[in-house]
């Protein structure tokens, strides 16, 4: 089984919400690890038991990314590729305010689109 990221939340006695997040395989297990870390929690009145509910929300394992700028700007310039590669490169040109842009020179592009300024380029 895939281990999950999940956001518990339980009820103390005084009737405060509380939200922790947590990564199990299954529901129960995502359960056991919420009442563990809430009942150590000096915040925390006191759990009920018996019709007390518990809330776990369950999402994929966050996945996170690092990207250099150079490997960014060097792609945003190359030329060419599949259809699919083109499309994409001319969406996010355009989400950068650079929509019909080609690169004279690495340097310079990496220069202008740092600066913000992309006037000593041509067009398509």
């Amino acid at each position: 089984m895939s281990v999950r990221s999940c956001r518990i939340t339980i009820q103390d006695i005084e009737g405060v919400s509380h939200t922790l997040e947590v990564t199990a395989a299954v529901l129960y297990e995502a359960v056991a690890q919420g009442l563990a870390v809430i009942r150590g929690n000096e915040w925390v009145a006191g759990i009920a038991h018996g019709f007390n509910a518990v809330k776990v929300s369950v999402a994929d394992v966050r996945v996170e990314h690092e990207v250099k700028l150079g490997n960014f700007t060097k792609w945003l310039e190359k030329a060419g590729g599949s259809p699919r590669d083109v499309s994409q490169r001319q969406r996010i040109r355009s989400i950068l305010g650079h929509a019909s842009v080609t690169i004279e020179s690495n340097s310079l592009f990496r220069q202008l689109f740092l600066s913000g300024s992309l006037a000593a380029s041509r067009k398509i």
